[in-house]
C-alpha cells in the first residue's frame, strides 16, 4: 500500500484521519506543542487497518498485519491541555483511540478544539483558530504480531506493538 497523506480542513476530514490513526501507539517523547509556531506534532506507529481488513479473506491473515511510522500535525494551535498522563514521563506509551473536532459555540467562527483521546482516560485538547491537520506516513511498513483489541476490562494499557497488557 502506498504511503498515506491526508489533510483535514473540517470535522468530516478529521474523521477519516481518526479512522486511520485508531490504535496508533506513541511515546510521550514523540509529541510536542510548539507554541511559537502554533503547531502540535505527534509521531506514532499506526496500525494499518485497511491492509488488515483487506487481508482477512486471505489464507494467512497474519501477513496483512502491519504498522507504519506516521506523523500527525495540527496547525494554528492556540493552547494545549493534557489529562491522564505525565508529560515528563517521556518513556510512557499511549494508545490513540480517536481524534475529534468540536467547534466553538459561535457558529460563524472556525475555531474550536481538536481532542486526541487515548486509552485509559488520557487526552490532549488543542484549542485551534481553525481546523488544519495533516496525517502523513513516513516510511515503510513492518509486520505486526497481532491486531489491536479493545477488551472491556479496565486498567489495561497498550505496549509498543499495540498489544494489550495489564500494567
Amino acid at each position: 500500500m502506498p504511503d498515506l497523506k491526508l489533510i483535514a480542513l473540517d470535522a468530516d476530514d478529521l474523521h477519516v484521519i481518526s479512522a486511520h490513526l485508531q490504535d496508533a501507539v506513541l511515546r510521550v517523547a514523540d509529541m510536542t506543542y510548539l507554541s511559537r509556531e502554533k503547531r502540535f506534532v505527534a509521531l506514532s506507529n499506526r496500525f494499518d487497518w485497511v491492509k488488515a481488513i483487506d487481508s482477512q479473506s486471505a489464507a494467512n491473515a497474519k501477513s496483512g498485519l502491519e504498522r507504519r511510522r506516521t506523523a500527525l500535525r495540527v496547525e494554528r494551535v492556540l493552547a494545549a491541555k493534557i489529562q491522564g498522563f505525565d508529560p515528563n514521563d517521556k518513556r510512557a506509551t499511549l494508545s490513540l483511540l480517536a481524534v475529534t473536532f468540536t467547534p466553538s459555540s459561535d457558529v460563524n467562527s472556525p475555531d474550536g478544539d481538536v481532542t486526541l483521546t487515548f486509552s485509559g482516560g488520557a487526552a490532549i485538547r488543542l484549542t485551534v483558530e481553525c481546523l488544519e491537520a495533516e496525517m502523513k506516513d513516513l516510511g515503510a511498513a513492518w509486520s505486526a504480531k497481532r491486531s489491536p483489541a479493545h477488551p472491556a476490562a479496565e486498567n489495561q494499557t497498550t505496549d509498543d506493538e499495540g498489544q494489550n497488557s495489564k500494567p
